[in-house]
Formats: structure tokens, sequence, C-alpha cells
């Protein structure tokens, strides 16, 4: 590890002559500093470190999929802000990068760049090149994708992603994220793996992971099974449709219904049981129309009196209301809808009428939207569609990243257990309570996130399901045997002992088996689907960390200190990592999780890939600077959302050069080498300016302790602005005494307390500003600025002393411009001298004012007597003054 400077000085040291350009600029740190950073290894984690040393960051994994946008930018610079902080109190931070290269966006990616898609049947070509290769700058239809073998396909995959990591890598890094680059991983890699895999045997083998035949949401264009987690509610339209059934005396039930074409689907009608207008029709029987097949008319709770005709029909899948009253109420299973998302082909045996089966023929392969035109035709013509379709909006439930409503199709799947359903978990506790308590013990920054925690524990309703139909993932490591009769035994899984993962049972055999045996009988299947992406980012914690891999590194940082991430994940990766850790560690996965606001466009919208609003930081960062759009991001507090706002990477900008330039011209006082001895600090103002830094040096110390990073910067930045605006100004012809003929100790004490003030400011704005506090750095100490200790405000105080008044500078301040408002008023020159001038000062500050009387006089360009009385005022004013005549101005050669 880098040796670390000593602190503060509390006695004399001497730096050489400080190496500042003549023209300082903000340009061009960005490259210079990050090779430095990384030649030196500045940020290197120190693998000696204790775990009470060490400060270990989960940080989160970008989606490898095409191009970070503005808000990664605001999100990530929240945690590198928190890692320099840590790292200058003298803890070795642990701070990774991974990149979540698997999962459907990557696929999506692959298909549109190269102009390709998977069919798995297809044999693998060696040489192979794709048709595309993303130069056209547009996706490729699906229709035009060529189609591939899923080897193929997953080569491309790992070629793009390979692509993809190293632009994030160098955006990175140009931002300044101080990540030890040596810890990196992708959610698809051989570490990853081998955790997730091992992870997901150890909760088959406690009962944590099982599979089960059952309905689920299904999107039909992505051909893969959706997770709760994953649900985005969009309005859609659609028509109701008054229908009618029939009971056997003849009576008409009628039943509103956007989803017609599932007619043949329908097990039940359902009405509430305190609906007086169905009493009478409970424990009965309808027929319904066209079909022709008998259906129970039964009572449930959960039927809406007030919508529609109060009575509904129940399908299997229309929608999970659907699922619910099929699983409670015992009914039979009636699915005619395919994974594709069309009419299955054979016709049920419970449609028995000719007019039913021959409407089905008509339906059959066909999909939801032409089934359905077929089915009104039919009722039409039966008499039994009451009135014209009426159009309306709902409601309805998307994958979040599909383009089409989703269906409830069943289908074979894996989950873990959740909280969403019925389970105990260590000591026979509730599984969601034991979730719930996780949420209360973590410590949540800002505070009330916990509530969206709290809110996705309780609102529940199924188990985590995993399994995904896609093909650019981990596999999931299992096998099943094959009966003698050639069917598949899903309930007899084959799992591989841990130390032979990761494995690809589509490739790999399982023991006591040969290839040959695949698919035969008495042989073995391997099972095709892979996990759902937060399967495998769920345990970032644990694959960071070196899990299974690096014990030694394991116990150096975890748990982990800190999980930041964005507000929209909680229910996500926050919920399912805690989930994982609690299954297998009984314990949370980190200290402490900072949520991140949204970042708004000008309409004050989220911005998102998939609304087409996003900025893309590159342009940004060379425009302004990494400083100035890191400013900007922490100026953002935790959980709030914040408006992108360039003029705010204006004013990043502004700050960066002005520490550059203003700490040039403090450094520079003397002309020569650098003394520091607190005990030259003498004069009041100087003394006065070092207690209210003092005082800076505690709060901003207190809200990083907190997770406050805004607030550290507003305190620090308010105080930059007053020492340069004011300070600066007022002791900076003492300071220079370029004549020398100032009294020696007053411009010691002027210049040491400038020096200190660098000094500190530097240690302070660092975790903000990194690369200008660095160039500055670089000018008069050795080492890295990013590795001294942060400033100790005792030290401070110690050199300001204890008769220190940090009221002296204000209201100084406010003299000075007060004095220099008299000239621009009277539009001469700054430079004009005042032969006499009187000012008034709030009661109580007019000895304020008198201790620093000299640095105000010069300041001013006092020639005459300037008074100073008290008065009942609430800012300084100037009362009366005459000024000289301007100075002559030199005319130009």
């Amino acid at each position: 590890m880098t040796t670390r400077d000593n602190d503060q000085p509390t006695t004399p040291a001497t730096y050489p002559a400080p190496s500042a350009p003549d023209r300082v600029s903000a340009d061009g740190l960005e490259a210079r500093w990050g090779e430095s950073w990384e030649t030196d290894g500045t940020y290197h984690f120190d693998r000696s470190a204790s775990r009470n040393e060490v400060f270990s960051i989960d940080t989160p994994p970008p989606t490898v999929s095409g191009s970070l946008h503005v808000g990664h930018v605001f999100s990530y610079t929240h945690t590198d802000v928190v890692a320099r902080y840590q790292r200058m109190r003298g803890k070795s931070v642990f701070y990774p990068m991974g990149w979540d290269d698997n999962g459907l966006p990557t696929e999506r990616r692959v298909q549109n760049y190269y102009g390709v898609r998977c069919e798995p049947a297809l044999p693998y070509e060696p040489d192979f090149t794709p048709p595309h290769d993303g130069g056209e700058g547009k996706s490729i239809k699906a229709a035009d994708q060529q189609p591939i073998s899923r080897r193929n396909f997953i080569e491309l995959c790992e070629r793009l992603t390979e692509e993809d990591e190293r632009q994030f890598e160098h955006l990175w890094r140009y931002l300044g994220l101080s990540v030890d680059w040596r810890h990196t991983y992708q959610t698809i890699g051989h570490d990853a793996q081998q955790v997730a895999q091992t992870a997901f045997l150890r909760n088959l083998a406690r009962g944590e992971a099982y599979q089960a035949a059952a309905p689920g949401l299904w999107d039909v264009t992505f051909q893969t099974a959706v997770a709760q987690a994953e649900l985005e509610a969009r309005e859609y339209p659609g028509h109701y449709h008054l229908i009618s059934f029939h009971t056997p005396g003849g009576e008409r039930v009628t039943i509103d219904t956007t989803r017609p074409e599932l007619l043949p689907a329908c097990v039940a009608l359902i009405a509430h049981p305190d609906d007086e207008r169905y009493q009478h029709l409970f424990g009965t029987t309808v027929t319904s129309p066209v079909f022709g097949v008998e259906l129970p008319v039964l009572a449930h709770a959960a039927a809406e009196m007030d919508k529609g005709e109060g009575i509904a029909m129940c399908c299997t899948f229309g929608d999970l209301t659907d699922v619910q009253w099929w699983r409670e109420l015992d009914l039979p299973m009636r699915a005619i809808l395919g994974h594709n998302g069309r009419i299955l082909p054979d016709t049920p045996e419970w449609i028995t009428t000719d007019a039913g089966r021959a409407l089905y023929e008509e339906m059959a392969g066909k999909t939801t939207f032409s089934a359905r035109k077929a089915v009104v035709e039919a009722l039409t013509e039966s008499g039994d569609l009451i009135g014209e379709p009426r159009p309306t909006k709902r409601m309805t439930n998307f994958f979040e990243k599909g383009d089409k409503p989703l269906e409830i199709v069943p289908s074979r799947q894996w989950y873990i257990r959740n909280g969403g359903r019925d389970a105990t978990t260590h000591g026979g506790v509730d599984l969601r309570d034991a979730l719930l308590k996780r949420g209360v013990d973590l410590d949540f920054h800002p505070a009330f996130m916990r509530v969206r925690y709290e809110n996705w524990v309780n609102g529940l309703n199924t188990d985590w399901l995993i399994s995904r139909q896609r093909f650019f993932g981990v596999p999931i490591p299992v096998w099943y045997a094959v009966g003698d009769d050639g069917e598949v035994n899903y309930d007899e899984v084959i799992a591989p002992p841990e130390d032979s993962l990761p494995i690809d049972p589509s490739i790999d055999v399982p023991p006591g088996f040969r290839e040959d045996q695949r698919g035969e009988p008495g042989g073995f299947v391997g099972e095709v689907d892979i996990m759902d992406t937060w399967a495998t980012s769920s345990l970032t914690p644990q694959i960071a960390g070196g899990w299974l891999r690096d014990e030694d590194l394991f116990e150096r940082v975890y748990p982990m200190d800190i999980r930041p991430q964005g507000q929209d994940i909680i229910r996500t990766w926050l919920f399912s990592t805690i989930v994982r850790a609690h299954h297998e560690f009984d314990a949370l996965p980190w200290r402490a999780a900072t949520v991140s606001g949204w970042i708004l466009d000008p309409d004050r919208k989220k911005m998102s890939k998939s609304k087409g609003n996003v900025v893309t930081p590159m342009g940004l960062l060379e425009q302004y600077g990494s400083d100035a759009v890191r400013y900007w991001a922490a100026s953002a507090r935790l959980g709030a959302d914040a408006a992108f706002e360039e003029k705010q990477m204006k004013i990043g900008r502004r700050l960066a050069i002005k520490i550059l330039n203003a700490s040039k011209f403090a450094l520079t006082m003397s002309g020569g080498d650098i003394t520091v001895d607190p005990a030259a600090v003498t004069q009041p103002i100087d003394r006065a300016m070092l207690a209210e830094l003092a005082r800076v040096v505690d709060v901003a110390s207190e809200s990083f302790d907190k997770l406050d990073h805004t607030r550290a910067l507003e305190t620090t930045e308010t105080f930059f602005w007053t020492f340069c605006d004011d300070y600066l100004e007022l002791v900076k012809d003492r300071a220079y005494d370029s004549e020398g003929t100032g009294d020696p100790a007053a411009v010691a004490s002027a210049r040491t307390a400038l020096v200190i003030a660098v000094d500190t400011l530097l240690r302070l704005f660092a975790p903000f500003v990194p690369f200008a506090t660095e160039e500055v750095w670089s000018w008069w100490r050795e080492g890295s600025v990013h590795l001294a200790a942060w400033p100790k405000a005792e030290e401070i105080r110690t050199a300001a002393g204890t008769s220190a008044d940090p009221a002296i500078l204000p209201i100084t301040g406010e003299v000075l411009a007060q004095l220099r408002k008299t000239k621009s008023e009277a539009k001469v020159s700054q430079r004009t001298t005042i032969a006499h001038a009187t000012v008034e000062v709030p009661r109580g500050s007019a000895d304020l004012v008198t201790a620093a009387l000299s640095d105000v006089r010069a300041a001013g360009r006092m020639r005459g007597d300037l008074t100073v009385l008290e008065a009942d005022v609430e800012t300084a004013r100037v009362s009366e003054h005459e000024l000289d005549e301007p100075p002559v101005k030199e005319k130009k050669a």
C-alpha cells in the first residue's frame, strides 16, 4: 500500500517551492492523472488489512448492453466520493467493479447488432461470420435475423460484451472512479458461475429451491418466463364485450370481458358471496356461448360487485386473479394458449359441440388478436354478444423490457423461496417475517427507502421464479433421469458435486453416466434453462469478495460495508441479495444501503433507455471536465431525484478552475520554499479563518460518516468561496509584502494561514474533484492527495488558538464588499483610493472589524481615515465616503 502522508503538521514543516505552471488549466487532467494513478497503484486494495481496517463496497455491476448514460455517472459518483473519503480516513478500500453481461439485455443487443438469432437445434459452425457487425447503426428486424447455433450465439454474446466492457472501463476511468481495476468480475464468468451454481445447489439441498409446473407470467416475444419483480404495469387499449351464458332453465347470465378469445379456456363463473343478484346461481351451472361447455357458478370474495356485471368468467388464464381462483377453488386446468402466444393447435376434449369444435378449429394457431376476432364474429352470429364492443384502456402487466402484454401460461419452472408463499426459515421463523426483520436491521440511506423494501416484501404473492428460457446465462446445474419408458422424470433430479462446478448440463455428463445415454431410456437429460440474471447478481458480494475461491479475501471484506444502488431495483437487486445471504449465511450481506434518486430530463421525467430520453456522458465529460460533472452529481442528495442541468456542470468547472487558481495564488506568495509553522499564525483574522475552517472539517467529517456527501460538499464549497472572495482579498497585500516593508510576523501569519487552508481544502475537496486537487497537490507535496490523511479539526484549532473568533471574517468581508460597492456605483476602477469613509456595522461587531482593520484598509485602498460605527443595521453599510481621482489608465503600446 502506498505510504500515507503525515497529518496536518503541528510542528514546523518545510516544502519545496511550488512548481505551478505559468497558466493553470483544468483541461487534460483526466488522462494525466488517470495514467499516474494506475501506474502508482494509488487505489490498490491492501490485502494485508484486517476486516476492521477495511471498507468494502458491493459496487453495482452495470448492464453491459450498449452504452452508459448520465444516470450511471450520477449514482456511481455518489459511491466514489464515499470510497475516497474512507481511503483518506485510513481504511483499505475494497472497491471492485463487475459487469452484468448475461441475460436478456445482452441477447437482445447481440441479435440487433449482428443480425442473428439463436436456434438451438442448429449445428455449431467453427468459422461463423455474422451477417452484420453493428456498423450500420440500426437494429436488424427479427424476420431478417439469421438463425445460428446456441454455441455460435453465445460466442457472439461474449465477443460483444468484451468490447462493451472496454468502453465502460474507459469511461469509468475518465470519470475518476477510484476502483481497484485488479478486482473485476463478469456475471457470466467462471467465478460467477461457480458461486451461482453452488448457491443454487445448496438452496436445493435445504429445500429453498424447488421446481413446479404451474401457471406463470410469460413473454411471448422473448419466449421466457417473467418474475414478479420484472413486471411493469402499463395502460393498454382494448374493448369490453358483453357476453351471455345460459342456465339450464333458459336464464341469461351476462359477463363483461376484454378477452373473449379465452372462452374455450373458461372453467367457471365467479361472483362475490354477498352479491344478491347471483345468490340463486351459486352451486348451479351455466353453459358457455357457442362452445357449449357446462361451467359451475361459484362464490369468491375477490370478485368485485361494482365492476362490470359483478360476475366474471374464470379462464385458465387471463390474469393473476384467474390464477388465484383456479388455485383456491380447485378448478380444472383448461389452457389453450401456447408459449408462442398463439392458440394451441389441438381441439380440447372438453369442447364437445359441433359449433364449438368448428370455432376452435378456426382459432387454432392464430394470435390472440385474430382469435378474438373469430370469437366475436361467432358470438355476434349466435346472438350472444349484446351490443357493440366498447373501447377501454386497462392496466396490463408487461415484462419491463417487453413490448407486448404478458400472458399466463402453464410451464415447469424453478423457484427460490422468498417469503411470497408460506415457508419457514432458520429456527422455524416465518420467512417473510425474517426478511422484514433483515430490512429493519439494514441501515438505509435515506431512511425512508426502507418503506419501499417493506412494501415489496409484504406485497409478494409468489416465490422468486429464477429459471429463464434463454441462452446466454448461468446454466441451472442439474440433470433429470429418463425412465425405462423413455419419459423424463423431472422429480428425479441429478445434481453434480460442488467440486465439479461450474458445469453446463447441456454439454456435461452427470456422474455415473455416459454421453451416449443422453435422452435415452434409463439415461438422463440436461436442464436447458438458465438462471435469471438476478439469480447471479444477487450474489455480487460473494462473487466480488472471493467466496469459494479466496477465503482469505472473503474474510477481510464480507459482509460488506455498503451496497450503493438505484431506488428502482430495491425490489430486485437489494431484496434478492438479502434473500440469498439470509439462506446461505443467516445474516445481512452488508451494513448499509445507499440509494440514489433518478435523473430527470427537462420535462421532469425519469431518464431511461426505454424512453429514449437519456444523455450519454462522454461528451459532457470532455466538454466540462470530469470534476465538473462529478460536482453536479455530488450536489444531489441520496434518494432525491435530480434534474439534468448543464448549468450545474458549468458551476462545477468554475469551481475546479478556481481551486487551481486560488491555490496557486496562495501557495506562491513567498516566491520560494514553503514553511508551515502553526505557531506563526498570530493575526486575529487569520485565526478567525482557521477557526471557521476547523468547524467546516467537523461538519464535513460528520456528514461523510453519516453517508451525507452532499452536506459535506455544500459546507466545504460555501467556506471556499468565502475564503476566496473575502479572506484572500483581505490578506493578499499583507501576504505578498512585495516591497518587504511589512511586519514579518504579520506576513508570516498570513502566509502560514493560507497554506494551512489550501492544504485542508484540497483534502476536503479531493473526494469530489479528484483531478484538480491532485494537480495542485503535485505542485508542492509528495505522493497523492487521495492517500493523504483526512484533515483533523483539532490540529487546525491549535493553529487558530483559543482566542480565535470566527465572526471576524464575515463582518470584515461585508465591510470590504461595501467599500468596493462605492467604487462600482461610481463606475471607477477598484484601484481607486478612498480619501476617507465611515462604515456602519451591526451593534457588537465594531471590535471585530477593528481587529482586522489594517487588512480592510489595504484591501479597500483606503488612503485616509476609515471610521467604524455601530448602528441599528442588519449588515454593514457605507454611510459617508469620498473617493480620490481614479488612476490614469495606461495606454496600450
